[in-house]
C-alpha cells in the first residue's frame, strides 16, 4: 500500500481523506495557501507545504506548485478531493508523467466526462437516456434565443465545463435566454476558464437523483445505489439522502445499469457519480458524470457500510474490488445537510469572518457524523466555498433519520458568522419534505418570498416559556447572592414571573427543587431536569422526561431561544415590570427603501444606470460578484436614480450604499 499521499485540496474534504488515510496507516501531506496557514487540514496532516497566495488560481489550482510539493515530500499518490483540480485532465496527465498515482480515474475518462457536451454524446452512444437539447457550443445570445425557441421553453442554459451551480440559468422566454447566456458565459469564464455554453430542455417537476459507481479498471464496475439530491437552491444541493424516497427497485436497477454502461464506455476506474434528472413518472435522463468523489458521498457510506475514500485509494494502488454487485445492500436511511456560512435571511448571501463559537453535535455511535474543516476561532475566508460542515444522520428508516437530523441541528451551535442552520431545521420540519414530495423546485416553491423569521415560528411555545423562566430564575438567583447589595435594592426572588415570548405573555410559577425545577404555566406543569450551567449557550436536559436541546443567546436583558426549527425572542420579568413593559413603544427599524444596498461583501462589477435615469421595477441596476457568483441587483419599484454612491471595480461591504432613488 502507499506509504504517503498528498491531498490536493483543503477544508472538510481534505480532513475527510486524512481520516481514512490515518486509519489505513498512510502518512498524509497537506498543501495550503497563505489564507489557510492555520486551517484544520494543515493541523491534521503529517506534513504541510505552502503553495501560494490566498486566491485559488495562485495556489490550489497551480499544478506546478503541487508537483513541487509532491517532489519535496516524496508522496507516492495524490487524492484531489472535489473541486479545484479533481476533474482536471492536465493534472491527472502531469501526475502520470511524474510517476505519481492519481487517486481517481484515468485522464481520458476525465476528459470524456468533463465536457458536458461531449459526455452527452457519449451517453447517447452508450444507450443512456438523455435530455433533448442542442449539444453544440452557442456563439452568442441571439443564437441562444433561436435555439431555445426551437427546443421550446423552458430551457436550461448551461456552461459546458460547469459545476457547483455555476454557469447555469433557467430561461422561460427570449429575454431570459439572452440574459442567461450572458451570465452563464461570464460565470463559466470566471470559474472554469471555459466560456462554452449549450442549451437543453428544462424538465418540469424534476428530481435530481444520482447513482454512485465504483470501478477497479480490471473488469468490475458496480453501482452503489442512489442518492436523492433534489433539495437545491440556485442549483446548489442543500439536503441529500440515501436511498431516494421516490425510486422503486425496477427504476433503481435500470438507472444503476445505465450508469455502469456509461462508466464502462469510458473505461472508468475509481469512484464516480452519474447524475440523472427524473420526472414525475420516473422517466430518467442523463445530466452529467462527475469523475470524482461527491460532496454528499457520506450518505452512501452510511447505508452501504463502505468507505469510498478507502476504495479509491485501493483501486489507485492497483487492487481489485473485493465486493460484487449482489453484496451492495441498503441498510437504513441517511440524511446529509450542508451547513454553510451564509445568511438565509438575506437571500443566502455568503458570510465571512471568525467562528467565535463553534460546537458541533456529539457523534452518537453510527447515527451522527460531522465532516468539517473548521474549528472554534478559525476563519471562514472570502476566497473559498463557505462550507462550515456536512452534518449526516442515520436511522432505521427515513423518519428516524429526519428526527435524528432535527435533534443534531438543535445541538449545532455556530456564532461569529451567519449560517443556514435555521433554514436547514425549517426544511427538516416542513410537512412536504417529511412526506418525501420533492422536486428541484422545492425551495423556490415553498419559499417564494425568500426565507424570513416568519418561517421559524416557535414550536411548543409554552415549553420554551417554561424553560426561559427556569433559566432566568437561575440567573436571578446568582444575582441575588452578590455581596454588598444596599437595602431596599437587594435582589429578591419570587416564584411568579411573566414571560414575554415574542411579546405574547405567559404567566409562570417557578419552584426550584434540589435536582429539578418545576414550572407551571396555566394548567400545564413542566418538570425540568438538567446539568446546565449558567453561561452555557446550549441547554441540554429533559422536560417531562423528554430530552431537549435549546440554544440560548443573551440579548441584553432578554434571550433568543432556538429549538426544533423555531426561534423566539424572550423577556422574563417580574409581574410589576411586565405591566410597565406593556406601555413601552415598539422601536421600528429605519427606512432604507430609497437606497440600493450591497446585500453582501463583494466586488461591484458594473453599474447599469446613471444619475437622473428613470428605471422600471425589475430592471437591472448593478452586478455584484461574490464567491465567483454574479448577483444581478434589480429595481424593486419604478423610480428615478438620485445619486450614485459607488463605482464599478469598488469592493463593497455588506449594506454599503450603491445608489439611492430621488
Amino acid at each position: 500500500m502507499f506509504k504517503k499521499i498528498l491531498i490536493a485540496n483543503r477544508g472538510e474534504i481534505a480532513c475527510r481523506v486524512i481520516r481514512t488515510a490515518k486509519r489505513m496507516g498512510i502518512k498524509t501531506v497537506a498543501v495550503y495557501s497563505e489564507a489557510d496557514a492555520d486551517a484544520l487540514h494543515v493541523r491534521e496532516a503529517d506534513e504541510a507545504v505552502l503553495i501560494g497566495p490566498a486566491p485559488s488560481a495562485q495556489s490550489y489550482l497551480q499544478i506546478p506548485k503541487i508537483l513541487a510539493a509532491i517532489k519535496q515530500t516524496g508522496a507516492e499518490a495524490v487524492h484531489p478531493g472535489y473541486g479545484f483540480l479533481s476533474e482536471n485532465q492536465a493534472f491527472a496527465k502531469a501526475l502520470k508523467e511524474a510517476g505519481v498515482a492519481f487517486i481517481g480515474p484515468e485522464p481520458h475518462a476525465i476528459h470524456a466526462m468533463g465536457d458536458k457536451i461531449e459526455s452527452k454524446k457519449l451517453a447517447q452512444a452508450a444507450g443512456v437516456s438523455t435530455v433533448p437539447g442542442h449539444l453544440e457550443a452557442i456563439p452568442n445570445g441571439k443564437e441562444a434565443v433561436k435555439i431555445a425557441q426551437k427546443i421550446g421553453y423552458p430551457v436550461m442554459v448551461k456552461a459546458s465545463a460547469g459545476g457547483g451551480g455555476k454557469g447555469m440559468r433557467i430561461a422561460w422566454n427570449d429575454k431570459e435566454a439572452d440574459e442567461g447566456f450572458a451570465s452563464a458565459t461570464n460565470e463559466a469564464r470566471s470559474s472554469f476558464g471555459d466560456d462554452r455554453v449549450f442549451i437543453e430542455k428544462y424538465i418540469e417537476e424534476p428530481r435530481h437523483i444520482e447513482i454512485q459507481v465504483l470501478a477497479d479498471g480490471q473488469g468490475t464496475t458496480l453501482y452503489l445505489n442512489e442518492r436523492e439530491c433534489s433539495i437545491q437552491r440556485r442549483h446548489q444541493k442543500v439536503i441529500e439522502e440515501a436511498p431516494s424516497p421516490f425510486l422503486d427497485e425496477k427504476t433503481r436497477k435500470a438507472m444503476g445499469e445505465q450508469a455502469v454502461a456509461l462508466a464502462d464506455a469510458v473505461q472508468y476506474k475509481s469512484a464516480g457519480t452519474v447524475e440523472f434528472i427524473v420526472d414525475k413518472n420516473r422517466n430518467f435522463y442523463f445530466l452529467e458524470m462527475n469523475t470524482r468523489l461527491q460532496v454528499e458521498h457520506p450518505v452512501t457510506e452510511m447505508v452501504t457500510g463502505l468507505d469510498l475514500v478507502e476504495q479509491m485509494i485501493r483501486v489507485a494502488y492497483g487492487e481489485k474490488l473485493k465486493i460484487k454487485q449482489s453484496d451492495v445492500k441498503i441498510n437504513g436511511w441517511a440524511m446529509e445537510a450542508r451547513v454553510y456560512a451564509e445568511d438565509p435571511f438575506r437571500n443566502f448571501l455568503p458570510s465571512t469572518g471568525r467562528l467565535v463559537q463553534y460546537r458541533q453535535p456529539p457523534a452518537h455511535r453510527d447515527h451522527v457524523r460531522v465532516d468539517t474543516g473548521v474549528y472554534e476561532g478559525g476563519e471562514i475566508s472570502m476566497f473559498y466555498d463557505p462550507m462550515i460542515a456536512k452534518l449526516v444522520t442515520w436511522g432505521k428508516n427515513r423518519n428516524e433519520a429526519i428526527v435524528a437530523m432535527r435533534h443534531a441541528l438543535d445541538e449545532f451551535y455556530v456564532r461569529g458568522v451567519s449560517h443556514n442552520i435555521p433554514f436547514l431545521a425549517a426544511l427538516m420540519a416542513h410537512p412536504r419534505f417529511v412526506e418525501g414530495r420533492l422536486t428541484t423546485n422545492f425551495i423556490a416553491e415553498e419559499y417564494k418570498n425568500g426565507f424570513t423569521t416568519a418561517d421559524l415560528p416557535p414550536s411548543e411555545p409554552e415549553m420554551l416559556a417554561a424553560l426561559a423562566a427556569a433559566i432566568h430564575r437561575a440567573y436571578a438567583e446568582r444575582d441575588a447572592q452578590v455581596s454588598g447589595q444596599v437595602h431596599p435594592y437587594r435582589k429578591s426572588l419570587g416564584e411568579d414571573w411573566t414571560v414575554l415570548l415574542d411579546r405574547k405573555p405567559y404567566e409562570a410559577a417557578v419552584t426550584a427543587g434540589r435536582d429539578s425545577v418545576t414550572v407551571e404555566i396555566g394548567k400545564k406543569k413542566f418538570e425540568i431536569e438538567t446539568l446546565w450551567e449558567l453561561g452555557d449557550p446550549l441547554f441540554r436536559g429533559s422536560v417531562n422526561g423528554r430530552d431537549v436541546c435549546v440554544q440560548i443567546d443573551r440579548t441584553g436583558v432578554g434571550y433568543r431561544l432556538y429549538y426544533n426549527a423555531g426561534q423566539a425572542n424572550v423577556l422574563v420579568l417580574q409581574p410589576s415590570q411586565a405591566k410597565l413593559a406593556a406601555l413601552m413603544p415598539v422601536k421600528l427599524p429605519p427606512d432604507t427603501s430609497k437606497f440600493l444596498l450591497s446585500p453582501m461583501p463583494g466586488l461591484l462589477v458594473s453599474l447599469a444606470v446613471k444619475e437622473g435615469q428613470e428605471v422600471k421595477a425589475g430592471e437591472a441596476l448593478a452586478v455584484v460578484e461574490a464567491m465567483k457568483m454574479e448577483n444581478v441587483l434589480k429595481a424593486g419599484r419604478d423610480g428615478t436614480i438620485g445619486a450614485i454612491h459607488a463605482k464599478a471595480g469598488e469592493s463593497l461591504r455588506v449594506d454599503q450604499k450603491i445608489l439611492e432613488f430621488a
